[in-house]
């Protein structure tokens, strides 16, 4: 069974199969380190609140397998507008993930 690799950017998606979870993770580490050099937001002014770069996601990357229907494995990261790489595992609530590299904090949540 393959897992999922899902690249969300603006109004692009891109989805990729990868047939381990280790091959998705290094997939997804690719594509975020792409994605967090490239991507910048600018602060976006709305009549009650201002959103700050750091804010707002401005592209996501998730893997889902190996079932399709009700995957095992849903996690992933956001790339904010300022470049910075979150970390998260869920499926409709995330919980981030804490740790000094956002991608061995991923794979330490979900090879455990």
């Amino acid at each position: 069974m393959a897992f999922r690799v899902v690249v969300r950017a603006g109004p692009r998606v891109d989805k990729t199969r990868a047939e381990s979870l280790e091959a998705a993770l290094a997939l997804l580490e690719q594509r975020a380190q792409e994605l967090s050099r490239t991507v910048r937001a600018e602060t976006v002014d709305v009549r009650v609140r201002s959103y700050e770069p750091a804010d707002q996601v401005a592209a996501r990357v998730e893997v889902r397998g190996p079932q399709r229907l009700r995957p095992d494995v849903r996690a992933g990261v956001d790339v904010r507008g300022d470049g910075a790489v979150i970390p998260w595992i869920g499926g409709v609530s995330r919980t981030p993930l804490d740790g000094d590299d956002p991608y061995r904090a991923l794979r330490r949540a979900l090879t455990v």
